[in-house]
């Protein structure tokens, strides 16, 4: 099947590819950097003890894993504008994005924070320490560590997915790959050079992933 690829005009379309490229790695890290802001927030405010604090992040989290990705993207894409917010169609898929991953990396952030034994909070308090301190200085360092490998596994997802935005005009690799579809009628050619974009991103966090396991391991770092 490689064979029958019409090479000549993927190489001539490559421009367009690495624009859109780009544009897909600078979505997701501005997305994913939202993600990991909104995430931290929301995960402390679900662990509080007040039940008023706590409400907001748990239906927040709640109602985000139970809708699907694209109905969150075309909600704020066609509410925000009757709500008076027209923005560009990058910066409302920013949103989505950050927003809808913002929920699984709270969850994946609480599961870090919970794997931390009780006794060494107990103790920071009877130091003294605020919460947010306690947060700060003492759970999130110790957190980080197991946190690190799903984070990226949840980076990975989110990469995926900004594949929707093409959906709503934004360029990008997806977007690349249906304008050569559509142009040149070359489907194949359009969707395999897309896939390849992808498998570049993606083999790169998972070596990324890797090269943490490895140097994070106890027996690494004896």
């Amino acid at each position: 099947m490689l064979l029958s690829l019409n090479f000549r005009v993927i190489g001539e379309t490559l421009p367009d590819f690495w624009a859109g490229f780009l544009s897909t790695l600078s979505i997701s890290m501005a997305a994913f950097a939202g993600a990991m802001a909104l995430g931290v927030i929301t995960c402390a405010l679900s662990i509080q003890p007040s039940r008023w604090l706590r409400l907001p992040a748990v239906v927040y989290i709640d109602v985000v894993r139970a809708t699907p990705l694209l109905a969150q993207l075309y909600f704020l894409y066609f509410g925000l504008p009757i709500l008076g917010l027209g923005m560009p169609e990058i910066t409302v898929g920013i949103i989505a994005l950050a927003l809808n991953s913002g929920a699984y990396v709270s969850e994946i952030v609480r599961s870090g924070i919970q794997s931390i034994p009780r006794g060494q909070v107990e103790a920071s308090a009877s130091a003294g320490m605020s919460y947010w301190q306690q947060m700060r200085l003492i759970v999130l360092p110790q957190a980080l560590r197991p946190m690190v490998s799903p984070l990226i596994g949840q980076a990975i997802v989110l990469v995926k997915d900004s594949s929707l935005l093409s959906l709503i005009s934004v360029l990008e690799l997806t977007r690349a790959g249906q304008t050569l579809a559509v142009d040149r009628f070359m489907p194949v050619e359009g969707l395999a050079t897309t896939a390849a974009g992808y498998l570049i991103i993606y083999f790169g966090l998972k070596l990324a992933a890797a090269l943490w396991a490895h140097f994070n391991h106890p027996a690494a770092t004896r």
